[in-house]
């Protein structure tokens, strides 16, 4: 696609030897799954099913590597490297930067995982632990905290040290996975077939995670708002929430990184707090409190648990066990996106900086939004005001709205959480969108951010592919596809890892690239 510019050139916007190819791929791939959902939906959990009987516990140690490897960068010598001129300051303040992570990390997904999640191992708990009983509701709300704790946010943010390394102080046109590993392979992979695959493979993954995410986040606010108007939930009212999304965050994503996304993300926080507070207030506050020290213990006592458990022994499955492995594959899917993005708004930031944030940041919040939305969620079990299990075993998103009802002053509750979740996915979509145009555009990217016009269509492609799923089938068989997917993106993390070491090394990175005491007290 070409734009006139002042001189009347033409100045081609988009790179279409790899995004061409990777839009044929998805419609190859979406096609097939929407003719023949349930046969494609069968065979390719088949397939993942088997693929985590085979890797259960590769997946489990690729997590806890990301973690240890993410502590170690951050506390070596290569922690102290600025992605940047070691002279000038971080591109955003600390909050800003925080607020960003944490929307781009969490996006509203914390709000379906942090209502529900408990119920689903309080409904199919560890083996040897009653379901429905007190211990099944501590191991429920403990989960739900481990979803979020560092192994997940380490698969996000590993392969940015590369990325950021490549633009902002080597000063790389283009932020992309074949331009990084230009270290390890050379040019002539880079710039030949091999580099083209890597990039198509990216931009595969990404739109697939982005189609799949605004599909599965749509229902967290359908439901809310059909039961705020107590109206029915159809397609017309999902597309129409679409829409809306879609408006809001193309308007952000075109304004940019410091018009548009950073001022959304901290709103977003401000507004996230409120309901916390208004919750506490108005809600079961010395009872969420009460369960969110219990559930921080337990989950101390049982992380290595969680963590590395595979029952081989009992021979069987719980929630626990095939969930996690899941949500890790998943995890990898969107990797190289969150890695990109916490790249490019990095400049200025020390590797220990980017990565203890996101680390850390998220982390923290995500704990506090499963202490109050799941401490509403069991406190409403319990004092029997809601089936939540049996509703959850039906449909897990009808319990968010139940959940919401049982609280004081309900239309205000439901109207926040509809609000923040909107916002949420709003953030979580304009930095997929503005990812996606910077890897596939054609601007340096070491002095400008992507074209404006290119994020505009990056939009457009992502709810096209969204809405045609939702409404002829085959987004779920979509998210199994972006699942498997993430076993070759984990090798693609790897090999940015070790490229981000070889860079520095090259470079000798810590000695010529860090602050100056003097620089430090600036």
């Amino acid at each position: 696609m070409s734009f006139g510019n002042k001189k009347g050139m033409t100045e081609k916007l988009i790179d279409y030897r790899i995004f061409i190819p990777a839009l044929l791929i998805m419609i190859a791939i979406c096609i097939p799954f929407a003719l023949y959902e349930s046969q494609s939906l069968e065979l390719l959990n088949s397939i993942f099913n088997q693929v985590v009987e085979m890797f259960n516990w590769g997946y489990l140690w690729y997590a806890i590597l990301m973690v240890v490897t993410g502590f170690y960068l951050a506390f070596s010598k290569y922690g102290n490297v600025v992605l940047g001129d070691p002279m000038e300051p971080p591109r955003f303040k600390l909050f800003e930067y925080a607020s960003i992570i944490i929307a781009m990390g969490l996006g509203s997904t914390i709000m379906r995982t942090g209502m529900t999640e408990w119920a689903n191992v309080a409904i199919d708990p560890p083996i040897g632990v009653e379901a429905g009983s007190a211990q099944a509701l501590m191991w429920g709300n403990a989960y739900s905290m481990f979803l979020w704790s560092f192994q997940t946010f380490a698969i996000f943010v590993m392969a940015a040290p590369a990325m950021g390394y490549l633009v902002h102080v080597r000063k790389k046109p283009q932020m992309r996975i074949s331009e990084a590993c230009r270290t390890i392979f050379g040019d002539r992979f880079t710039d030949g077939i091999g580099g083209k695959v890597l990039d198509v493979l990216f931009l595969v993954s990404i739109l697939s995670g982005a189609a799949v995410t605004l599909g599965l986040g749509t229902p967290i606010v359908t439901y809310s708002i059909a039961e705020l108007f107590n109206i029915e939930i159809t397609f017309t009212l999902t597309a129409i929430v679409t829409i809306v999304w879609v408006i809001f965050f193309s308007v952000s994503a075109y304004l940019g990184i410091d018009k548009g996304i950073k001022k959304l993300s901290t709103l977003n926080m401000y507004l996230a707090v409120a309901f916390a507070i208004f919750i506490m207030i108005a809600g079961p506050g010395v009872f969420i409190l009460n369960y969110f020290s219990d559930t921080v213990g337990f989950l101390f006592t049982h992380y290595v648990d969680m963590s590395l458990s595979t029952n081989a022994v009992a021979g069987k499955d719980t929630h626990i066990q095939s969930n996690t492995v899941f949500f890790f594959a998943y995890n990898a899917t969107w990797a190289m996106l969150h890695s990109i993005f916490a790249a490019a708004i990095s400049k200025g930031r020390t590797i220990k900086e980017m990565l203890l944030t996101y680390l850390c940041a998220p982390l923290l919040i995500s704990w506090v939004a499963t202490a109050v939305l799941g401490g509403v969620g069991v406190k409403s079990y319990l004092s029997e005001k809601v089936a939540v299990l049996d509703i959850v075993k039906d449909d897990a998103m009808a319990a968010i709205p139940a959940i919401l009802r049982t609280l004081p002053l309900p239309i205000v509750a439901l109207a926040g959480f509809i609000i923040i979740a909107m916002i949420f996915m709003i953030t979580t979509l304009d930095s997929t969108t503005y990812t996606i145009a910077t890897y596939a555009g054609t601007k340096n990217m070491s002095k400008s951010e992507p074209s404006k016009n290119l994020r505009l269509i990056v939009a457009g492609v992502i709810t096209i592919f969204a809405l045609l799923l939702m409404r002829i089938g085959g987004l779920a068989p979509l998210e199994v596809v972006s699942g498997l997917m993430g076993i070759s993106i984990i090798i693609v993390q790897l090999l940015l890892i070790y490229a981000a070491k070889k860079m520095m090394d090259e470079d000798k990175a810590w000695i010529n690239n860090v602050r100056t005491n003097k620089a430090r007290k600036q």
